[in-house]
């Protein structure tokens, strides 16, 4: 069985969802630390005039708050600015928008307290759309383990008996799979390469905006836009250096 892991991430992006396609079961790392001015609490939407940062607030506490603790600040008023972003800044007149408002304004008419729940809510709901049945569990729902980094990656695949792990190329740096290979566990590499496909507001002279939220794909392409990630997928190599290396209007790399 192969397993892959993933803290909760608010409008997922499309790496995060090829991961939970490609895999047998999905563990949510709810339990470990809340990662400031990561990528829990936000993510980017094609605007017509680039990519527009929605950010939830949350409130600060201690720095070794776990991502099941943190909450949202309800006293600022986040879910109007961000319905108004997605729904009439930027997807309005997408192709398939009308299949999928209800559900995606739906997100922002219940007051969320913790950041948790309602990631996990915008994750499902574009995993819903592109059919994708992987079954998700909460690490913090399996007990406590005491280990640290590798180790824990590697006891939570040994818990639910996984027999490999799919980690995002990213991981390689600090993944050591000599832990892994004393459970008896392989670790597997995403090499995740992102698909290009038409985006309505974008012209060609101004080229294409990779790794934006997963719902830029759902509202541009519909459902089968699943089909365009699956298509993407090379066994072997890295991905694209000019997608690996994509950085966005604040001299940052969107995304996880």
């Amino acid at each position: 069985m192969r397993v892959a892991m993933h803290q909760p991430h608010y409008l997922p992006w499309l790496g995060l969802i090829d991961k939970i396609d490609r895999t047998d079961l999905f563990i949510v790392l709810d339990h470990v630390q809340y990662e400031r001015k990561g990528w829990q609490n936000r993510n980017y939407v094609a605007g017509k005039g680039g990519p527009v940062l929605l950010t939830v607030p949350v409130i600060q506490q201690s720095r070794d708050e776990r991502i099941m603790d943190k909450k949202i600040d309800t006293s600022r008023p986040w879910r109007d600015k961000h319905r108004r972003t997605i729904a009439e800044h930027c997807y309005r007149k997408a192709p398939f928008w009308d299949d999928y408002a209800d559900e995606i304004l739906s997100l922002y008419d219940r007051e969320w307290e913790r950041l948790d729940e309602l990631a996990m809510a915008s994750t499902r709901l574009v995993l819903d759309a592109f059919g994708i049945e992987t079954p998700i569990i909460r690490a913090s729902e399996l007990g406590e383990f005491p280990g640290q980094k590798s180790e824990l990656l590697a006891q939570l695949s040994a818990k639910v008996g996984a027999s490999s792990m799919l980690s995002g190329d990213g991981a390689q740096d600090y993944v050591d799979q000599r832990v892994f290979q004393r459970y008896g566990i392989a670790v597997e590499w995403q090499n995740f390469v992102h698909p290009e496909y038409p985006q309505f507001n974008r012209k060609a002279k101004d080229g294409f905006l990779p790794r934006m939220a997963a719902l830029d794909l759902l509202l541009n392409a519909g459902p089968s836009g699943i089909d365009l990630i699956r298509r993407s997928r090379t066994e072997n190599g890295p991905a694209p250096q000019e997608i690996e290396d994509a950085i966005d209007a604040t001299g940052e790399a969107p995304g996880p």
